[in-house]
C-alpha cells in the first residue's frame, strides 16, 4: 500500500483531471448553442399581458424590518417600502454553478407566477478594478459560465440585464481587450437569446456617461440587434425623464426601424443624481430616494419597464463610511425609503 501522502497526491491529481474534463465538456457545447434567427421577432416578456414581478419574502430589507419591529417600529415600516417591492436577482463570480443557482431561482419565481429578472455580472476585468472588481478569470471561463446560465434558465421566461458597466467602463482595457469584451457580450446575447423565452437587455450606462452615438456604436458591436434592447441607469441615480431622453437618443443613433427598446433602473432615482464636485457621485450619495416602483406601464413606447435592478440598501462600495460593494447597508436603505415621494 502506498504511503498516505502519495495517495493524497493521486486523488488530488484525479480530481483536477476530472474538473478539467468537465470544463472542456462545457466549452464543447458552445458550438452547439443555437443562434437566433436574425429575422426573428424578439421575445417580449415585458410586453405580455398581466406581467407580475417577484417580491422576495426573504429579502434583506424584510429581515431588517423584522429585526427593527420592536425597537424601531417607524423605521421598520419605512423599510417595508423596499421589502414589499420586487428587485432583480444578481449572479456573478460568487455563483460558481450558475446552472443550479439560476435554475433554482427561476423555478421559484416562475412557480410563484412571476417573471424572473436576472442580472448577470461576471465579465472579466469587471468594474475596472474598482469597488466591484472581479469577474471570470478569462474569456473561456466566461463563455462556459454564460452557457450554464442559459441552461439554468432553460425554456422558462426570464428577463436578463447583461453586465452592468461592462459596455461603458473600458478605460482599464487595452484595445484588444476592449474588442474582446464586445465579442463576449455578443456571445452572451446570442447564447441567452437562443433560449426560447429569454429577453436580454445589455447595460448601456447612464445619462451622463457616454454620448448616445458612442453608446450606440458599442451596443452594435455587442450584439444589440439580437437582444431585446438595452438597460439604463443600473445602480445609478439619474431621474427617469433624463434617462428616457438619453435612451431615445441611443435608439435614434442605432437607427433601427421602430426604435430599439430599453428598461430603466428606478430603484434609487427618486431625487435624481447627486449634484456635487465629488468624483464619486455614484457611490452611496447622500439625500437620494426610492424611485418609481417596478412596472411595465411606462407610458413610453420604447421603455419596456421601470425595474429595481440594483437592490436599494446594498452598498455601492467602501465610500462615505459604507461597507463593501453589495453588502447590506441598513441606514442607507432607511434614508432611501424615508425620502421616497410615494406612500
Amino acid at each position: 500500500m502506498p504511503p498516505i501522502e502519495i495517495r493524497r497526491i493521486e486523488w488530488r491529481s484525479a480530481l483536477i483531471a476530472l474538473a478539467a474534463l468537465a470544463t472542456l465538456a462545457t466549452l464543447a457545447t458552445l458550438a452547439a448553442v443555437a443562434q437566433p434567427d436574425a429575422g426573428a421577432t424578439p421575445a417580449t416578456n415585458l410586453n405580455a399581458a398581466g406581467v407580475e414581478f417577484f417580491v422576495d419574502p426573504e429579502a434583506r430589507a424584510r429581515r431588517q424590518a423584522e429585526d427593527w419591529r420592536a425597537s424601531r417600529p417607524a423605521d421598520a415600516d419605512l423599510l417595508m417600502r423596499i421589502a414589499e417591492t420586487a428587485q432583480a436577482d444578481w449572479f456573478g463570480d460568487w455563483t460558481p454553478d450558475p446552472y443550479t443557482a439560476i435554475g433554482d431561482r427561476v423555478s421559484r419565481v416562475v412557480g410563484a407566477g412571476a417573471l424572473p429578472v436576472l442580472t448577470l455580472y461576471n465579465i472579466p476585468f469587471r468594474d475596472c478594478g474598482l469597488y466591484s472588481a472581479g469577474g471570470a478569470n478569462d474569456p473561456d471561463h466566461y463563455r462556459a459560465w454564460i452557457v450554464n446560465a442559459a441552461r439554468g434558465i432553460g425554456e422558462r421566461p426570464a428577463v436578463v440585464v447583461l453586465e452592468p458597466d461592462a459596455l461603458s467602463a473600458t478605460e482599464c482595457l487595452t484595445p484588444g481587450q476592449t474588442s474582446e469584451r464586445f465579442e463576449l457580450l455578443a456571445f452572451a446575447v446570442d447564447t441567452l437569446e437562443a433560449q426560447p423565452m429569454t429577453d436580454v437587455y445589455i447595460d448601456a450606462g447612464n445619462a451622463s456617461w457616454l454620448p448616445p452615438d458612442e453608446t450606440a456604436r458599442r451596443l452594435a458591436q455587442s450584439g444589440v440587434d439580437n437582444a431585446a434592447g438595452f438597460a439604463l441607469n443600473v445602480s445609478n441615480f439619474y431621474a427617469t425623464d433624463p434617462s428616457i431622453a438619453h435612451g431615445v437618443g441611443i435608439s435614434d443613433a442605432l437607427g433601427v426601424e421602430g426604435g430599439t427598446h430599453f428598461v430603466i433602473d428606478t430603484g434609487r432615482n427618486g431625487n435624481g443624481a447627486w449634484q456635487s464636485d465629488d468624483p464619486e457621485t455614484w457611490c452611496n450619495p447622500p439625500g437620494r430616494a426610492l424611485g418609481e416602483r417596478p412596472t411595465v406601464d411606462t407610458a413610453h413606447p420604447l421603455v419596456d419597464a421601470y425595474l429595481w435592478i440594483k437592490s436599494p440598501g446594498e452598498s455601492d462600495g467602501e465610500c462615505r463610511g459604507a461597507p463593501p460593494a453589495g453588502e447590506w447597508y441598513p441606514e442607507y436603505a432607511l434614508e432611501l425609503a424615508r425620502n421616497a415621494r410615494w406612500e
